[in-house]
């Protein structure tokens, strides 16, 4: 069977010589689900951001087939979505509807069908409603849910 991610012996050491990840070994299978649980500071925003090659530590990283590497991100990144803890780092233009149609514009999508991807992804967060309001005026749970819009908007 194929896996949807495959790591290697993933290890990490931050700048300071923290060591955050130690040969980390991972497998996700089509239609598996997992949750990461464990204590702040114990890694798992640091594992998490290997996947979609936001860190770069030492061991090996498969995508859907394809290496986490510096000339396949746009491909992994179209893969793997990550809704950041912190939904103001996410957040980031001026308009909700703006900000979830930012991804697909990028992809190079058209004006006309990144709204209507942003539109339907607000619309299955439940946030159709904040469509021109300034992210920055939304309670933190909509943020939330605007950010994982701009997640599915992009199809990953």
């Amino acid at each position: 069977m194929e896996f949807l991610v495959h790591v290697r012996e993933l290890s990490y050491r931050y700048d300071d010589g923290t060591k955050a990840l130690d040969h980390v070994n991972f497998y996700l299978f089509p239609g598996e689900t997992v949750a990461l649980f464990g204590a702040n500071g114990s890694g798992k925003t640091t594992f998490v951001s290997h996947l979609n090659g936001l860190l770069r530590g030492d061991g090996q990283i498969d995508v859907c087939g394809m290496l986490v590497a510096k000339d396949t991100l746009a491909a992994v990144r179209s893969k793997v979505g990550m809704v950041f803890q912190d939904s103001d780092e996410q957040l980031f233009m001026p308009t909700v509807l703006e900000d979830v149609a930012f991804g697909p514009l990028n992809l190079g999508m058209s004006r006309v069908d990144a709204v209507v991807k942003a539109t339907w992804a607000l619309k299955e967060v439940a946030m159709e409603h904040a469509l021109d309001k300034a992210p920055y005026h939304l309670s933190a749970g909509e943020k939330k849910r605007v950010a994982l819009a701009g997640v599915l908007a992009m199809r990953a």
